[in-house]
């Protein structure tokens, strides 16, 4: 009767604690696994995550790139294209010269490497002789200042058209007045 008693104690004890034991250890390796799983997909995700970063970054950065060339375009524009102009048979700054070429100065010191001619040009009214003349010291005028505001000469070169390339034709005022002028040019 003992024997039997052991052998039922054994039966509701031991065998579920085996059963349990086996059933254990199938749940761990299931759980490992499951894990590795896991673990894999959240380190594609932040690969993922990574990759969009770096690119909206270089995006950014192209960006950025981009529009600094716009502006240094358009500053080149604005250099090339804005004239400065004197009053009839004069060689002396306006301000409003003066204000164009501080302007000017300070994007050749923006850019070292820059050759500038600064062209000196004049009306209609006078002779070819009195107008070259005329347009060289226009021209000296503008030099002069560029160098006062710290550009040295050697990067600024002179030429005096007189009347021979004007900027608006026509014999009126507003003509003459447009083309009472100093252009810079670069080399």
């Amino acid at each position: 009767m003992r024997k039997k008693m052991w052998i039922i104690l054994a039966l509701l004890f031991v065998i579920p604690g085996l059963l349990f034991t086996v059933s254990c250890a199938k749940k761990t390796v299931k759980d490992e696994t499951v894990l590795q799983q896991q673990a894999e997909e959240e380190a594609r995700i932040k690969a993922r995550e990574a990759e969009q970063t770096e690119r909206q970054r270089r995006m950014e950065e192209e960006s950025l790139q981009e529009e600094a060339r716009r502006k240094l375009a358009a500053a080149q524009e604005r250099f090339l294209n804005e004239d400065i102009h004197f009053e009839f048979d004069r060689s002396d700054l306006l301000p409003e010269a003066q204000e164009i070429l501080r302007w000017k100065a300070a994007w050749m010191q923006k850019n070292p490497n820059v050759q500038v001619t600064i062209e000196g040009h004049c009306d209609e009214r006078g002779t070819s002789e009195y107008n070259l003349a005329l347009g060289d010291r226009r021209a000296n005028s503008a030099k002069s200042y560029l160098m006062d505001l710290g550009i040295y000469g050697s990067r600024l070169n002179t030429i005096s058209y007189g009347e021979e390339r004007p900027a608006e034709y026509g014999s009126n005022e507003e003509a003459w007045a447009k083309n009472r002028r100093a252009h810079l040019t670069l080399e």
